[in-house]
């Protein structure tokens, strides 16, 4: 986005200067620009600001190119500038009506506070690292005409306010005095100022202005008329006035930038009803982990009511939902290893990879169950060895064709179209090594130390 101002030429002059460079990195395939917004498109944004759209090569190497990206981009200061895939922008702008995983949104009613509390803001965040892309959104002026009536001096003059204002809009907006009917169609009459009036603040100040006794007043004298500039756009939010703070994160996790942004906040001082107010991508992430988190509670519940259900027996129901932690623990690890980001994707992996170990741990115990009805064997060392080893074989090969099938999408990196896979795979891997080895290796110990199940047990358990 360029200045305020600044011509649609000029802004496409820029953006294909950009374009072509961006043409010459090595890896990038294709590159495609707009410049402002279509008569009937969804974006508010003026002829200063555009769009290019960059394809990158699939055999290119992803991370070097973006950083040639990058680069290319932050040679033309002046401007205000932004990086992201298609898939995060669109994703982030359904979930905050942002394209951006930090938003400070200010609240105030004056737009002069705002402005001055957002700069404020942005210097303020500006020193923490893993900051990208920080900016104040601009609002757009436009100069304006104030016609601001002097009370005393209409009343001096004998002018009602209401006179003044319909005299004033009657040259700028025009005032319909009636209607024209002709071939069956309707056509307002309009007085309005002549061109040469409306563009001259003298001749507006010169305008007269009819008083009750037929006499006229000049504008001038009862009214202060200036230009004062005006935003285009007021952008609210249950009907309070506000400005955005916008910033990405690069090179950091997402939730340790947002948490020193709102220490940075929480340390400022702000005016008598101007407030603000951390949102975003961060936010929205938090809300979501709260929603599956209570989620995840219920369905652990129900899920070990069904397993007390299936073996008849509270002993055998906590043994087997002792995988959950297991496959937990195992997937929270691989989470952190590979950067500390719990996403969406992340909890999508973990919902995944519990119903894998609860299905592992019902098989291993219905197989005890099964030897000691069925072939008669004794409950002892010899029958958790022996179930555990004709287990062995269908536990490690299911697993392993899940982990051959997850391993490509965990180690190609945040690439486009693996912004949600690639968690997704990175906690199911480490969900499901660390339940087989519960599987395969602890379970069996507990069972055995939980002693011989009763014949109740053994029998309505196999019936279920």
């Amino acid at each position: 986005t360029t200045p305020p101002g600044t011509s649609y030429a000029e802004t496409y002059r820029i953006t294909s200067r950009v374009s072509r460079e961006l043409k010459t990195i090595p890896g990038v395939r294709n590159v495609g620009a707009h410049v402002g917004r279509a008569v009937t498109g969804d974006q508010v944004v003026g002829i200063n600001s555009s769009q290019i759209w960059v394809s990158i090569d699939p055999a290119a190497d992803y991370n070097k190119t973006l950083a040639a990206v990058r680069e290319t981009i932050e040679g033309y200061p002046g401007s205000e500038r932004s990086m992201h895939t298609y898939l995060r922008d669109k994703v982030s702008e359904v979930l905050t009506g942002t394209g951006t995983a930090i938003v400070v949104r200010l609240f105030g009613p004056k737009r002069d506070v705002l402005r001055q509390k957002a700069e404020e803001v942005t210097a303020a965040l500006a020193g923490i690292r893993g900051i990208s892309d920080l900016r104040a959104e601009d609002q757009v002026e436009e100069p304006h005409v104030q016609v601001k009536v002097d009370l005393d001096a209409a009343g001096k003059a004998g002018v009602k306010p209401g006179d003044v204002r319909r005299a004033s809009a009657t040259i700028f907006s025009g005032l319909t005095v009636g209607f024209l009917f002709e071939e069956q169609k309707i056509y307002d009459v309009v007085v309005w100022g002549a061109p040469e009036t409306r563009h001259s603040l003298t001749n507006l100040r010169d305008l007269w202005v009819g008083k009750s006794d037929r006499q006229n007043v000049r504008l001038g004298d009862v009214a202060e008329v200036r230009i004062i500039p005006t935003p285009t756009v007021l952008k609210h939010e249950s009907i309070a006035p506000y400005v955005d703070v916008v910033a990405n994160v690069a090179g950091r996790d997402l939730g340790s930038v947002a948490e020193e942004v709102d220490d940075r906040l929480d340390k400022m001082q702000f005016p008598l009803e101007h407030n603000p107010k951390l949102l975003g991508e961060y936010a929205e992430r938090q809300q979501a982990e709260q929603r599956m988190l209570w989620i995840a509670v219920a369905v652990a519940i129900g899920v070990f009511l069904l397993l007390q259900a299936c073996f008849a027996s509270w002993r055998l129901a906590l043994i087997a939902f002792l995988a959950l932690p297991a496959a937990l623990a195992g997937g929270l690890l691989a989470a952190l290893v590979s950067g500390g980001n719990i996403s969406l994707g992340s909890l999508v992996g973990f919902l995944a990879v519990l119903g894998m170990a609860v299905r592992n741990g019902l098989l291993l115990i219905r197989h005890y169950q099964s030897l000691q009805v069925q072939e008669g064997l004794q409950f002892g060392e010899e029958l958790v060895i022996r179930g555990a080893l004709e287990r062995l074989a269908a536990i490690l090969t299911s697993s392993a064709a899940i982990l051959v099938a997850l391993l490509p999408l965990a180690v190609r990196g945040q690439i486009p179209g693996l912004e949600i896979v690639q968690p997704t795979a990175i906690v199911m891997i480490g969900g499901l090594i660390a339940s087989t080895l519960m599987t395969l290796f602890v379970m069996p110990a507990l069972y055995l130390a939980a002693g011989a199940p009763e014949e109740r047990e053994r029998g309505l358990g196999l019936a279920n």
